[in-house]
């Protein structure tokens, strides 16, 4: 037998054991949605999906629900049962947002509670402040959540961007910078019920009825001005049963949402009714796109103008992944010595302060972001395009860039995270409470590895896919990991017992788009860094260290990122080529 069909066999006898997990503990055991069906989720390629926008009335209720404050656990506590009244004093949590350049910001929920907005901003600020434009993230390292007495006050990474989530990809749905979540629905369903919204591991049965109440009592209190404009109840916030069931004969045509969505809140139970919630928030999130197609101006960055400018092909042809689609640029731009530049007659940047243009520079940037770099020394190659890959500039897959082990020895000193002791498989299961982050299987777990590194507890760190990948308490995401980590180009390629993987998920996590950085600062999952140049920076030490093999657990694309000093000035201008005006 051939190694690649040895390989191809490993691979479909590992998806089998990772669908085997599911079905072995059960759905009973997922960590949130446990009676509702499993998402379909979307096929992978490149070919564009359904495009929603604010105009769809599945949108503006999902969006009404993504700025919901009632469903969190403060509001549940304090609200005397009445959802419709106003609390009598809002959770501190939300008077402020943190923000690592200056002052913290006045929080758009203050004198309310924990909502999905607080840490995914978008165009809040920017009637007040001209430039505190978001990329659905917030402004600080790591995002406050309400207070418990269980000692957490912060999420353990930064808030990751929304934007494009629902864009096709060439591998498997998987969603949070641990791979945590299979679908949308999953992640809003765990949000809502989980800690991030005050609720402890062994309250989810009481977050789900209070969020089913709060659906079904609702009276049209709600921050989006969502209301009747004819008939009787003209002027009157709608209520969620109403909209849900799309039957009122006042329904504004705009709120009559597609049957697919609609649902009795009456005669649905409570998981229904949450699922139908979370379903409603990924049609909004679906209309959150980078590009034209969400902005309110004609034209996205300056790159994608200058493509567009130069008859140069904006997306991968048919039949071409997207790594073929970047290295065929990459030749037609070695193939060219005269471009037509772009400059602010071009377009106008009004959410940046930097001019719209596309010229020498930055193309110098585009060509160090697209070379390859090789085990010989060859300097000005990023090596970029086998993560960042365009057009999304993400390949959704999962990479060890070194940013955990840069964290984690910042704190303890050089060689610490090199020398942290794991646990093998065998172990970790048979002491979850010790080694994996908190479930309601398992609500005492310390989390120790899926926590941000302080001097007051060595031992604790990131370690990313690893809490997740073989998780029991984790069923649904497994498929999908162990498709891209045993896949090709994965770093478990040959040996797919999850034995054997365990250890090659240390430090791994998902790959983030680079579109539109100036909107999304801090940077890393762990916020560390906030200018484009210390990311650069960061990686040309980390792709020393791995050369080095100093780098423990690092991606196999690391040794030959190959960045030289006067490489970090034009891959710096090319990166902010891609911010856009979001909002």
């Amino acid at each position: 037998m051939s190694r690649t069909a040895q390989n191809r066999r490993a691979l479909a006898s590992a998806i089998s054991w990772a669908a085997a997990l599911v079905v072995a503990i059960g759905v009973s055991a997922s960590t949130k949605s446990d009676v509702v069906p499993e998402p379909v989720p979307p096929s992978a390629g490149t070919a564009d999906p359904v495009r929603l926008s604010f105009a769809d009335p599945e949108v503006r209720l999902g969006d009404r629900l993504f700025f919901e404050t009632r469903f969190a656990q403060f509001f549940h506590e304090r609200s005397g049962g009445d959802v419709n009244a106003p609390l009598p004093g809002g959770d501190p949590v939300v008077n402020e947002v943190e923000s690592t350049r200056g002052s913290p910001l006045p929080g758009p929920f203050r004198g309310r509670s924990m909502n999905c907005r607080h840490c995914h901003l978008g165009s809040d600020f920017l009637p007040d402040i001209p430039l505190a434009g978001r990329t659905y993230g917030d402004f600080s390292r790591f995002s406050e959540i309400p207070a418990r007495n269980d000692g957490h006050t912060q999420t353990p990474r930064n808030s990751p961007l929304m934007v494009g989530l629902s864009l096709p990809r060439e591998v498997p749905m998987l969603l949070h910078y641990d791979g945590e979540f299979a679908s949308f629905e999953d992640l809003v369903v765990d949000t809502m019920t989980g800690r991030n919204f005050g609720w402890l591991p062994d309250e989810v049965p009481t977050a789900t009825a209070h969020i089913a109440k709060v659906i079904r009592e609702d009276e049209g209190v709600n921050p989006r001005y969502i209301t009747y404009f004819s008939g009787k109840s003209e002027g009157h916030g709608v209520p969620y049963r109403v909209i849900l069931a799309g039957t009122d004969p006042d329904l504004p045509a705009d709120l009559r949402i597609p049957h697919e969505y609609r649902i009795d809140v009456e005669k649905a139970s409570d998981e229904e009714i949450l699922w139908a919630v979370a379903k409603l928030m990924r049609a909004y999130s679906d209309s959150l796109r980078f590009g034209t197609k969400n902005t309110f101006r004609e034209q996205g960055s300056p790159y994608d103008a200058f493509l567009v400018k130069n008859g140069l092909p904006t997306r991968p042809a048919s039949g071409e992944t997207e790594i073929e689609y970047a290295r065929r640029l990459r030749g037609l731009l070695d193939e060219r010595d005269a471009w037509d530049w772009v400059s602010p007659r071009d377009g106008e940047l009004l959410l940046h302060r930097q001019r719209f243009v596309f010229g020498p520079t930055e193309l110098t940037g585009l060509k160090v972001f697209l070379a390859e770099g090789r085990p010989t020394k060859q300097d000005h190659a990023g090596n970029c395009i086998l993560c960042h890959t365009p057009p999304q500039f993400t390949d959704h897959r999962l990479h060890n860039n070194g940013a955990s082990q840069s964290d984690y020895d910042a704190v303890f000193g050089e060689g610490s995270f090199a020398a942290l002791d794991l646990p093998d498989l065998d172990e970790r299961l048979a002491q979850a409470d010790s080694y994996l982050p908190t479930t309601p299987k398992h609500p005492k777990a310390t989390g120790r590895f899926k926590a941000a590194p302080t001097a007051g507890k060595p031992g604790y760190a990131d370690l990313g896919v690893w809490n997740v990948y073989a998780n029991p308490d984790m069923p649904k995401p497994q498929a999908a990991l162990t498709q891209i980590l045993c896949g090709p180009a994965g770093p478990a390629e040959g040996d797919c017992r999850p034995e054997a993987v365990l250890p090659l998920t240390v430090a791994y996590f998902k790959t983030p788009s680079i579109r539109d950085l100036g909107q999304s600062w801090p940077y890393l999952h762990s916020g560390r860094l906030d200018t484009v140049e210390e990311v650069l920076e960061f990686y040309r030490t980390s792709s020393d260290l791995a050369r080095a093999g100093k780098l423990r657990n690092g991606s196999r694309e690391m040794p030959n990122v190959r960045l030289a000093p006067e490489d970090v000035m034009p891959l710096a201008a090319f990166l902010r080529s891609l911010n856009e005006d979001y909002h």
